[in-house]
C-alpha cells in the first residue's frame, strides 16, 4: 500500500460538497465523510466517522451495535468510485456499478465511535472495467480488506 501520510497529493482534502458532486449516493447511504488524500492514478484515502446515530445500528444489534460488514465493503466501494472518478478526465454522467468482491476478509467489528479510514490503491482497468485493492482501518488496525471490481456504465444501460 502507498504511504498516504506523504504530501504527494495534487488534490487536497475533499469536503462533502465535492464528494456529493462525484458520487450519486445520498443519506443514509453515503458512507464517505471526507477524502483525506489522493495521489492521481495511484491511491485514495477517505474517512467515515461511525456514530451511534447511524440508522443501521437500530437493528444491528440493539444491545451490541456493530457496523454490518456489507456496509464496510460498500464504504470501500464508494472510496474506489471516488478514486476512479477523480482519475477520469471528463464527467459524462456515467455511473460506477459495483460488480465484484475478491478475497474479502473481516478482521474485527466496527463500532460506534470508530473512525473508519478507507484506502484504495493498485487500480487496474481494461475498457470500462476496473479492479482495485482496498482496506479499511481503525487506527493502525486493518478491520477489513478486499479486492473490488466495478464497471463504468451509462445511466441508459441500467
Amino acid at each position: 500500500m502507498t504511504d498516504t501520510t506523504q504530501e504527494t497529493s495534487t488534490v487536497g482534502p475533499l469536503q462533502i460538497r465535492r464528494i456529493l458532486d462525484l458520487l450519486p449516493h445520498r443519506y443514509p447511504f453515503l458512507l464517505i465523510d471526507r477524502v483525506l488524500g489522493y495521489v492521481p492514478r495511484t491511491s485514495l484515502t477517505a474517512l467515515k466517522n461511525v456514530t451511534m446515530n447511524e440508522p443501521f445500528f437500530q437493528g444491528h444489534f440493539p444491545e451490541n451495535p456493530v457496523m454490518p460488514g456489507v456496509l464496510v465493503l460498500e464504504a470501500l466501494a464508494q472510496a474506489g468510485a471516488l478514486l476512479i472518478s477523480l482519475n477520469l478526465e471528463e464527467n459524462d454522467n456515467s455511473l460506477f456499478i459495483f460488480t465484484g468482491i475478491d478475497k474479502a476478509r473481516f478482521r474485527r467489528p466496527v463500532v460506534p465511535g470508530d473512525q473508519l479510514i478507507l484506502n484504495c490503491w493498485d487500480i487496474r482497468h481494461r475498457r470500462n472495467f476496473f479492479k482495485m485493492t482496498c482496506d479499511a482501518r481503525v487506527g493502525d488496525q486493518v478491520v477489513a480488506q478486499a479486492g473490488l471490481a466495478a464497471a463504468l456504465v451509462s445511466p441508459d444501460e441500467i
